[in-house]
C-alpha cells in the first residue's frame, strides 16, 4: 500500500468517531488549545503532563504523562458574516451557514520504562469553513453570490494530524521528545467563478469538489522541572511541505501549494499553592511563510497589469494576506476537592487579517483575537475522569476597501467581515 493510501486509511479511521468538520476555535486557523484540559486553560499546555496529548502540545511531556487513554468531542459553534456597502446592487449583508461542528479528539500515552514514554494523538490542526447562500446580489449579470459567482460561495479546509510520540528523560527532572506528524488535508472551494479570468489555470480554481493532499512533519519538545513549584517547556514544528492541491492549482499560489506554517511555543507553570497552579504560554504561528496564506491579496493587481506570476495560482499569486500571529495564553487550575478540579483561561492573539485583504477573506474570516475559557475535571473513580471545557470568543470585525473597486471603475465600496465563537467539549479519560 502506498504511503498516501496508508495515511488516508488512518484518517478515515480517525473520522469514524464523528464528522471532523473544518472549523475551529481559532488563533488564525489553528485551534486555541489541544485537548479538553488545555481548552479550559485558554490553551496553555506546553508544560502539561496530565493529558495524553503530548504529540500536539509538547512531545517531551510523554515521558511524564504515565499510562492514559483520552477521547473527547468538541461542539464548535461559530457565527460568521460579511457585508458590503457603497456598491449599489452589489451591496450585501449575508451570514454563513454551517453553524454547528462536531470535532473529535483522541490520545493515548504509555510509560515504556523509567526513561521513556510513548503515545499517539489524533487531532485537527485547524481549518477554515464558510457557506454563504447564492443569489443575494446582482453583479450586472443576474443573481450572484457575495463574490459575484453563480450558486453558493464558500471554502472547506480540514487538516488532520496523527502524531506518534516518544519522550525521553535525560534525568529525573528534564526530558526531550519528538513527534512525527502524519498530515492529511482536504479542501474544496465553490462560487469563485468571477476570479477565474485572473487565474493561471481557470479550470482549476473553483467548483472542483474535494481535493486531498498529504505531508510529513515533526514536532520537537523539551520539558524541565526546575523545582517543585516551577516547570518550563518548549516545542517547535518547522513548516510542513504538503503535496499540492492539483484540483486547485489555479487558486493557491505556487500551483496549488498549501503548506502548514512553522510554529513554536514556550511556556512556564507555577504551583502557587498546594491546590492552585498557573500556566502561561507564548505561541508563534508564521502564516506569512506560506505563500497561499501570506501573500497579499492585492498581488492580483499585478495580474491585471499583465504579469502571469501575479495571477491566482502563480508563483507570486494572491493569497489571504495573513500576517504572522503571536498568541499569549494563561490558565489557572484549582484542585477544589480531591475529586474536582476547576479551570479558567484567557487567550489573546493578533488578528492576522489586514483591511487590504478583506475581500479574499470573506471566505476565510479568521479574525478572532480573544478567547475566554472555563473547564473542569471530575474523578469518576480512581482510574477514570470526565472533563468539560467551554470557550467564548466575542465578535471581532475587519473593514476595508473592496477589491471590486478595481474591477468596476467608479465604485467606492467597503466590506466588513465578522466572526464570534462558542464551543463546549467533553472528554473521558482512563488511567491504567
Amino acid at each position: 500500500m502506498k504511503k498516501e493510501s496508508r495515511l488516508r486509511c488512518v484518517a478515515a479511521l480517525a473520522l469514524l468517531g464523528g464528522p471532523l468538520t473544518a472549523a475551529f476555535a481559532t488563533d488564525g486557523y489553528f485551534p486555541h488549545g489541544m485537548g479538553m484540559k488545555a481548552k479550559g486553560m485558554g490553551g496553555a499546555s506546553v508544560t502539561a503532563t496530565d493529558t495524553a496529548f503530548a504529540g500536539t502540545n509538547n512531545p517531551a511531556a510523554a515521558a511524564f504523562s504515565g499510562n492514559r487513554v483520552e477521547g473527547g468531542l468538541d461542539i464548535f459553534m461559530p457565527n460568521r458574516s460579511m457585508s458590503r456597502t457603497g456598491a449599489g446592487p452589489m451591496d450585501a449583508e449575508i451570514e454563513s451557514g454551517s453553524k454547528t461542528h462536531y470535532i473529535p479528539e483522541f490520545g493515548v500515552n504509555k510509560t515504556i520504562n523509567d526513561k521513556v514514554g510513548a503515545g499517539i494523538a489524533v487531532y485537527g490542526n485547524g481549518g477554515m469553513n464558510t457557506d454563504y447562500a447564492g443569489g443575494e446580489i446582482n453583479c450586472g449579470m443576474g443573481p450572484a453570490n457575495a463574490l459575484c459567482g453563480p450558486g453558493g460561495l464558500g471554502v472547506d479546509l480540514m487538516q488532520l494530524i496523527v502524531a506518534p510520540t516518544v519522550g525521553y528523560k535525560i534525568n529525573e527532572n528534564h526530558a526531550v521528545g519528538a513527534s512525527a506528524l502524519l498530515v492529511y488535508q482536504q479542501f474544496e472551494a465553490n462560487g469563485l467563478q468571477a476570479f477565474t479570468p485572473m487565474s493561471t489555470a481557470p479550470g482549476s480554481a473553483t467548483n472542483n469538489g474535494y481535493d486531498r493532499s498529504t505531508g510529513l512533519g515533526v514536532r520537537l519538545g523539551y520539558l524541565g522541572k526546575f523545582s517543585d513549584k516551577v516547570t518550563v517547556g518548549a516545542s517547535y514544528s518547522p513548516k510542513i511541505k504538503m503535496k499540492k492541491f492539483d484540483k486547485y492549482a489555479g487558486l493557491f499560489a505556487g500551483g496549488g501549494s498549501f503548506d502548514i506554517p512553522e510554529n513554536y511555543a514556550v511556556g512556564v507553570a507555577f504551583q502557587a499553592t498546594p491546590s492552585v497552579s498557573v500556566a502561561m504560554d507564548y505561541q508563534r504561528i508564521n502564516y506569512g511563510g506560506v505563500a497561499a496564506i501570506g501573500n497579499p491579496s492585492t498581488n492580483i493587481g499585478g495580474c491585471m497589469m499583465g504579469d502571469p506570476a501575479s495571477c491566482l495560482g502563480g508563483a507570486s499569486g494572491p493569497g489571504f494576506g495573513w500576517s504572522n500571529v503571536d498568541v499569549f495564553k494563561i490558565g489557572a487550575q484549582w484542585q477544589a476537592t480531591p475529586k474536582l478540579t476547576l479551570r479558567a483561561g484567557f487567550n489573546k492573539s493578533k488578528n492576522p487579517i489586514q483591511s487590504r485583504d478583506v475581500t479574499f477573506n470573506i471566505v476565510a474570516p479568521g479574525v478572532i483575537k480573544t478567547h475566554y475559557t472555563l473547564g473542569g475535571t471530575y474523578a469518576l473513580s480512581p482510574t477514570t475522569e470526565l472533563t468539560l471545557a467551554y470557550m467564548h470568543a466575542p465578535k471581532q470585525t475587519v473593514t476595508g476597501a473592496s477589491l471590486f473597486n478595481a474591477l468596476f471603475p467608479g465604485m467606492n465600496a467597503s466590506e466588513t467581515i465578522r466572526m464570534s465563537q462558542n464551543s463546549l467539549g467533553v472528554q473521558f479519560a482512563w488511567r491504567f
